[in-house]
């Protein structure tokens, strides 16, 4: 089983025969679509910014983590009756007979107590490149597996942390599309929580039962 870090765009791209396009309609509709911030969420996002600001330079990936994705990730509260936020938790799948696997940082899953079939794949790195891989390659390759796992033909959403930086992903079919960053440091940060909002409503209308 080759794992997510050993992956790179370039080999991605070439052993399964993907597309990297600007943009597509699903990621438009996911980066632009409405969610209300209520004044206790905006005044949350105020204080974790404050400590991203302080941090960000100095913080290693799991400080990242605990400081400031966790809290965004709770305050999105994906925890529901059909899926839930799951991190470090085996996932794994066959892509054109290559079988690929790994624990991505974090995903959005079916099921509440164990992922099941995985709708959104996360991962987080201090730097732009690490010892241990690509960030967008690592997403990528989770993506990869959750859309074999997915029996529907829905797209797949992900995205990597650079420090401060918050680039959103979707694959559909063999074309994916990586965002421009957001910048947590900036006002984007209201921007990177609604879209975190948008995404439970649409992972909520992807599931056959949407009861939550």
């Amino acid at each position: 089983m080759r794992t997510f870090k050993e992956w790179t765009l370039a080999a991605l791209d070439d052993t399964f025969a993907l597309e990297q396009i600007r943009t597509a309609p699903p990621l438009e509709q996911w980066l632009n679509g409405d969610a209300d911030l209520s004044d206790f969420e905006q005044q949350a996002l105020i204080v974790f910014q404050e400590q991203l600001r302080l941090n960000v330079h100095d913080w290693n990936e799991h400080e990242l983590a605990y400081n400031f994705i966790g809290p965004l990730i709770a305050l999105a509260r994906y925890t529901t009756k059909t899926f839930n936020f799951f991190a470090e938790r085996m996932v794994s799948g066959t892509v054109d007979d290559i079988e690929i696997g790994g624990r991505p940082d974090g995903m959005i899953a079916s099921g509440f107590r164990e992922p099941k079939i995985p709708y959104f794949c996360f991962h987080k790195y201090k730097k732009e490149t690490d010892p241990e891989g690509d960030p967008a390659a690592q997403t990528l390759a989770a993506m990869l597996v959750a859309q074999e796992l997915n029996s529907r033909n829905a797209p797949v959403y992900g995205c990597h942390v650079k420090g401060s930086m918050w680039y959103f992903m979707l694959l559909e079919n063999r074309s994916y599309c990586i965002s421009e960053p957001y910048v947590a440091t900036r006002d984007d940060i209201f921007d990177i929580f609604r879209i975190l909002k948008v995404l439970k409503r649409i992972i909520a209308d992807i599931l056959p039962d949407k009861k939550s």
